[in-house]
């Protein structure tokens, strides 16, 4: 048997044992040859006799899916399935895994770190006096501020948790929300546009589909508060990028923090890096020592179990 391995975090020293889990069910492995996602035409040949898979933020597409009829299970190593054709692998009877809640707690910390970052200004002013600046620049308190999380899984939760220990007020934007979670937990389900207009933080956590994708636009843009700080850690297509482009250049938001692009990686000149208002990761948010390990272990869990009982525990559904 033949197993393709592409997240390149999983080869690290701490996840040795998880890979001698797959090398005693196979007969050889095949590694990302790169350190990024592959495009879809990186696939197939890698892909070539192979059973099984352990996806990163790989593109597979219908035509990848076509072209390896050998291949029996994709192992997502997270929990976004946007790029994967999921009608397409059902077609081919191909298993699909991910690894829900296993990085819920890293990218909520990691967005927390993006709303802190953004209302006290921390890395312009960390540049300003690397290079010998002193500026002294009033940022803003976001304890007695509202939270708008819309999305409100398991790491739209973990945030509102979090947000409720600095003093915020937390609503929630979910059409599948549960209201006896949200009296139970102190939040208020409310709709998107009254989310937009009251919120002085907001923080994006739901994945890319067709009804999501662009989600904010300039029309939601308009709503917002003119200070409001957005945060995205989940999906860069969610938000129109030309949109916030014009947002911030005329003042409509106080600054957006950016986990994730419409293009990844971005193009090292984007417009949006020219602004001290917008702080950007490189979809980072999952990477944590802890949170990689459970991701690796479900992963590999989901994919032995795949091939040999045909029952992983996070089977996904179209």
């Amino acid at each position: 048997m033949k197993i393709l391995v592409t997240p390149t975090s999983i080869r690290k020293a701490q996840n040795s044992d998880l890979i001698a889990r797959l090398e005693s069910i196979c007969d050889e492995i095949v590694y990302n040859p790169h350190t990024r996602p592959l495009r879809a035409d990186e696939l197939p040949d890698l892909l070539t006799g192979c059973e099984g898979y352990v996806a990163g933020l790989d593109f597979v597409t219908a035509e990848v899916i076509r072209a390896c009829p050998e291949l029996k299970v994709i192992s997502r190593y997270g929990t976004g399935l946007d790029r994967v054709d999921l009608a397409a692998a059902k077609d081919a009877g191909i298993l699909v895994t991910n690894t829900p809640g296993a990085n819920s707690t890293a990218v909520a910390e990691l967005a927390m770190g993006l709303i802190l970052s953004l209302a006290r200004r921390i890395p312009s002013l960390d540049r300003s006096t690397r290079s010998g600046g002193w500026v002294h620049s009033n940022g803003l308190e976001i304890s007695g501020g509202t939270l708008g999380i819309v999305g409100l899984g398991a790491i739209g939760k973990k945030l509102a948790t979090m947000a409720h220990g600095f003093g915020m007020t937390v609503l929630a934007y979910d059409p599948y929300g549960d209201p006896e979670y949200a009296t139970r937990h102190d939040l208020a389900l409310v709709q998107f546009d009254k989310l937009l207009a009251e919120s002085h933080v907001i923080s994006l956590h739901l994945p890319l589909t067709d009804s999501t994708r662009h989600m904010i636009g300039s029309e939601q843009f308009h709503l917002m508060k003119d200070s409001v700080l957005l945060v995205n850690t989940s999906r860069g297509g969610l938000i129109d990028e030309t949109a916030a482009i014009a947002a911030i250049r005329a003042g409509a938001v106080g600054g957006i923090g950016l986990d994730a692009f419409e293009e990844e990686p971005p193009a090292a000149h984007h417009e949006l890096f020219a602004f001290d208002n917008v702080v950007v990761t490189p979809h980072t948010g999952a990477h944590t020592t802890e949170a990689t390990r459970r991701m690796a272990e479900m992963a590999i869990d989901n994919l032995i179990d795949g091939l040999t009982s045909g029952s992983p525990s996070s089977l996904s559904s179209v």
